[in-house]
């Protein structure tokens, strides 16, 4: 079988360049990381500064050249593969000393693993004993996984000098192609914000994401999945296709960093619960559609399905939370992603926005629309490209620059697409608003949703741009962070061994004593973001509130689950869980009440 990170959790893809290099940070340690290759402006800038880093020479891939996208992204992964195998190498060797890189390696794991009794055993002993078990500690020293992250709906088609499209050369798929061309093993390509049919179909062509023997894969297959209906039907669309998803990463869809999926008021622990009780039957089914689709383009088929990992990640904040999902809902890892922002040995966060991120309080973090997509995004207010969008507002020149069109998708007023943060749509867009004879309130709704929009594909990868003093785009250097709510919860700027103390129990970080357990949280921004859409549709038809009220259905279904916890007692502070649970309950009876006086 594939190895594993001797961790139990891992560090998920944070916008574009905040995880950019996080696996050459931390690696070696064990631990795995996702990096996003879309942007591959910003893939270049990471080439020359690594390469100079890593004192090899350094030759551009220039825009000119014939497939300069994949070949920049490849090549980059391949050079952080060179760097963690380097610097492993260098762990290993290092002396049995405090402070030494094998022995943070040692202190970071959790204390159930197995290597960490070896550890301690090897602590206590002496002469030839210690010896032997020191050899054995060096062999079984491993890498964390270099993982991509590939978000499927960032696909948009590219053309060449001539004008002609790029056969295969969309966005996503370029994206695809690098990764499996990449010397990468034992790693993952996670796919997240849903299906998208071309780029899933596009898999077929590369032997990499095979089984070599059961449970063995070069390269594996990830899906984010909100829940396990999504689960299923990616996963069934795949096998039919004889490629086989080694993990469903369930997402929170509201108490999460970056774009936010809203379920349909399906709450994590429910969802956790059903992925639980029916992860052998998911194997199953995905295993009879698996089996014959391999064998029938002449591989020889298996007698039992590989493993599927089930793991989680969106809001966790404490030790405790970590513990119930391991143990109660039985998932392989955990996913810890906004508090490692504060976490410079782990991500890449500019100076400014880190005092930013350490300063925030439960305002500053908001559900926007500033999102080009429609998505909903969750956002930190007060960043220097919050405030530059506001400027370019007060001056009438509302809109960015666009010049990367990553998230170009809009053909309302032009026959290409372009986006809809940008100054070309916003200005034609507000003319046909003001035109368009709303009622007040709906013309303001529009404007201010308008006017939310924000160039994500610069803003998002400026920070490693400040950091390493190597501009993505000139004189375009503004910077959008994208945390999750449980970013207030978190104020210190933390090493390394103080996060995993914190995820493992041996040391806390300090938080706000008030802070609500993660289910409630989500529980509440479900309850918030069901208000604001009944509030916000000025002409609601049977279909919405039909919706609206299954979703309210839902929420209650997931309060009670939060009851049965309490009653199993699988929560501390139960008194501020309950009364939790009754305040949320009540404002989905009153959003019902609402919807059936409509």
């Amino acid at each position: 079988m594939n190895t594993f990170s001797p961790h139990n959790f891992h560090i998920p893809v944070m916008g574009i360049a905040f995880t950019i290099d996080s696996p050459v940070k931390v690696a070696c340690y064990g631990i795995n990381s996702a990096l996003s290759i879309i942007e591959d402006n910003l893939v270049e800038m990471m080439r020359k500064y690594y390469y100079q880093q890593n004192n090899e020479t350094y030759v551009p891939i220039e825009k000119h050249e014939e497939n300069y996208r994949t070949r920049r992204i490849t090549d980059y992964l391949n050079l952080v593969n060179r760097i963690v195998h380097n610097k492993l190498e260098h762990l290993k060797d290092s002396a049995f000393d405090k402070g030494s890189e094998i022995v943070k390696y040692f202190e970071m794991l959790p204390e159930e693993s197995g290597l960490k009794g070896k550890y301690h055993q090897f602590l206590q002993a002496h002469g030839e004993a210690r010896e032997e078990l020191e050899q054995f500690l060096r062999k079984h020293v491993k890498p964390g996984a270099i993982e991509v992250n590939i978000m499927t709906k960032v696909d948009k088609n590219n053309k060449d000098k001539q004008g002609e499209l790029i056969p295969d050369g969309s966005d996503a798929l370029g994206a695809l192609k690098a990764y499996a061309e990449s010397d990468l093993e034992n790693s993952a390509v996670i796919f997240s914000a849903g299906m998208n049919p071309r780029l899933f179909n596009y898999l077929e062509n590369f032997r990499e994401f095979d089984a070599t023997e059961w449970g063995v894969f070069k390269k594996r297959v990830v899906i984010k999945v909100s829940d396990y209906r999504s689960a299923l039907i990616q996963g069934k669309y795949l096998a039919k296709k004889g490629i086989w998803v080694s993990e469903f990463r369930i997402e929170s869809g509201l108490n999460c960093g970056g774009h936010a999926f809203a379920t349909q008021g399906l709450l994590l622990g429910p969802i956790l619960e059903e992925f639980r009780d029916k992860k052998e039957e998911l194997a199953a089914d995905l295993f009879s559609l698996y089996n014959p689709a391999i064998m029938a383009r002449g591989e020889a088929g298996f007698e039992k399905p590989h493993p599927v990992r089930i793991t989680v990640q969106g809001g966790i904040g404490t030790a405790e939370e970590n513990k119930l999902l391991l143990e109660h809902y039985k998932v392989a890892g955990t996913g810890w992603g906004t508090p490692f922002l504060l976490c410079p040995e782990a991500t890449t966060v500019d100076e400014k926005t880190l005092e930013l991120l350490s300063k925030s309080k439960k305002e500053d973090v908001v559900l926007s629309k500033a999102s080009p997509l429609g998505v909903r995004f969750n956002y930190l207010k007060g960043t220097s490209s919050d405030r530059e969008r506001q400027e370019r507002i007060k001056k009438g020149k509302p809109g960015s620059p666009c010049t990367e069109k990553y998230l170009v998708s809009n053909t309302e007023f032009t026959k290409e697409p372009i986006c809809t943060a940008s100054r070309k749509y916003q200005k034609l867009k507000l003319e046909q608003l003001a035109a368009a004879d709303l009622p007040q309130a709906e013309y303001k709704q529009q404007v201010d949703d308008l006017l939310a929009k924000e160039c994500l594909c610069i803003g998002l990868s400026n920070s490693a741009g400040i950091n390493y003093e190597v501009p993505i785009v000139k004189k375009l250097d503004a910077v959008t962070i994208c945390p999750g709510p449980n970013i207030v919860n978190f104020s210190k700027v933390a090493s390394l061994q103080e996060m995993t103390d914190h995820i493992y129990d041996r040391n806390a970080l300090p938080q706000d004593p008030t802070r609500a357990h993660m289910f409630l949280k989500e529980l509440q921004l479900y309850v918030d973001y069901i208000q604001e859409e009944v509030k916000t549709c000025f002409n609601p038809g049977p279909r919405d509130i039909k919706g609206w009220k299954g979703f309210c259905e839902n929420l209650l279904e997931g309060v009670e689950h939060y009851r049965a916890l309490l009653h199993k007692e699988l929560v501390r502070n139960k008194e501020a869980f309950n009364d939790g649970l009754v305040l949320a309950e009540k404002e989905i009876m009153n959003v019902k009440f609402r919807l059936e006086k409509i």
